[in-house]
């Protein structure tokens, strides 16, 4: 009965991410009405807390880009990796990584990544090079960000779980240089893999066809020629602002307000949801931010479908291991024990399956708590949540493929023969190992 509970969630999950976008949430709530009626599961509890985070987080964002805050981002981007373009394998993916770090998600990349595939094509660097682990950092940077729902959840499920008041900080003080590390070792790989321009003979192929010489050399990616008001500027330093709030009152939770006996201070999650819409609303009041332009903008709709992903993936989640979590937890105790890293196979798996970090952080971390797993593990192995560039159907990895005008950047005829498998899997192993070390160091 166990296999076929878990049959009927991967196979929700399966076609969910077969058809993308919302689908994914969406037919999750059809395994989730199976386990519930058909099995007689009680039902989990939906991730409404972080639900909330994303919404405001995403909003928050949203307005910048509607003000725009985020083509000024892009345009310092921009001006700086032309003005070293023989070094974009190495920088390009450290500008999506800070990009995401900064605003909380990874769609930030969509406007900043043709303009890196054109600057190396320009320059005769095969374009597979700097966007590939472009796009695996963009999604890296979640787990570095503080506005981030993974990062939060995380933070949360440790203190409830441990009672050891970790905050924000002290997970980022792990995370930031060991995911840094992990890009920089990926961009080294990167830098000479597959042949260069001038020897591909399938990229010369399509040189000879003049209409697709036209479409890779005719039209020049840019945002330099984009005249932006001065609210644009001024709406980036808001935000700056309240990142800045958000992570003061996360290093010195004694600063905000407390209620009751014991005193009890305001809740993480709580305060970003509190700065996030008052940041938006100012921005909008003083930054000429239009509302319409919001709920239009490619950062919003991208966040809102992660909403949804991550409320139907989630919720099953719950219910599932809420059902057999004896037997789970039965199961993973006789490996852990022994080897307690090996809970990162499982968020890996588990990413791949679901697609998103802050959904495998609620899915996993609790049960991994709950068989005495260490918080120095799993802090330790925290960028194994980022799993989903192995199957290339994610929203960022198919963009970049098509922003790839040279067409270096696919993926094989054999599915996980993609551009993006080799940098993400050094990434993610040698992050994960530089962040077990350091959260050792630091907190054992």
């Amino acid at each position: 009965m166990l296999i076929l509970q878990l049959l009927i969630v991967l196979l929700a999950l399966y076609v969910g991410s077969r058809y993308g976008s919302i689908a994914l949430g969406l037919l999750s709530g059809i395994g989730l009405m199976i386990l519930v009626f058909i099995f007689g599961l009680k039902p989990g509890t939906p991730p409404t807390e972080v639900i909330y985070i994303i919404i405001a987080a995403v909003t928050c964002a949203g307005v910048l880009q509607a003000s725009g805050g985020m083509d000024f981002l892009i345009q310092k981007a921009e001006y700086f990796l032309r003005k070293h373009p023989q070094r974009i394998t190495f920088f390009a993916p450290l500008c999506t990584f800070f990009l995401t770090i900064l605003v909380g998600t990874g769609h930030v990349m969509y406007t900043l990544m043709p303009i890196i595939a054109d600057i190396s094509l320009k320059k005769g660097i095969r374009p597979e090079r700097p966007c590939a682990i472009s796009s695996i950092a963009s999604q890296i940077g979640i787990t570095c960000s503080p506005i981030a729902a993974a990062i939060v959840a995380f933070v949360a499920i440790t203190n409830e779980k441990t009672g050891l008041g970790i905050t924000i900080p002290q997970v980022l003080l792990v995370t930031i240089p060991a995911c840094t590390t992990g890009i920089i070792v990926a961009s080294i790989y990167s830098y000479r893999r597959g042949l260069d321009l001038d020897k591909d003979p399938e990229f010369q192929k399509r040189l000879q066809d003049p209409e697709i010489h036209d479409y890779m050399f005719g039209k020049e990616e840019t945002t330099l020629n984009k005249q932006l008001p001065k609210s644009a500027k001024y709406s980036v330093l808001v935000f700056l602002f309240a990142v800045s709030l958000i992570v003061f009152f996360a290093a010195f939770p004694k600063f905000l307000p407390s209620w009751g006996e014991p005193a009890k201070p305001l809740s993480m999650a709580l305060l970003i949801q509190i700065v996030m819409l008052t940041t938006g609303a100012t921005m909008i009041l003083f930054c000429k931010a239009e509302p319409k332009k919001v709920v239009s903008g490619s950062v919003w709709q991208a966040g809102m479908v992660a909403v949804v992903a991550i409320y139907g993936i989630a919720w099953l989640a719950d219910t599932f291991f809420l059902g057999c979590k004896t037997e789970v937890m039965g199961a993973l105790k006789e490996i852990v024990s022994e080897y307690p890293w090996a809970i990162a196979i499982v968020l890996f798996a588990v990413s791949v399956l679901i697609n998103t970090q802050g959904g495998v952080v609620l899915a996993v971390m609790p049960l991994a708590y709950d068989i005495g797993i260490p918080f120095v593990v799993l802090l330790g192995v925290l960028p194994t949540i980022y799993g989903y560039f192995f199957i290339p159907n994610y929203p960022s990895d198919i963009a970049t493929v098509n922003f790839d005008r040279s067409g270096t950047t696919k993926i094989g005829k054999y599915l996980l023969n993609h551009s993006f498998m080799v940098p993400g899997i050094i990434s993610t192993i040698v992050s994960t190992i530089i962040a077990y070390m350091l959260a050792h160091l630091l907190y054992a």
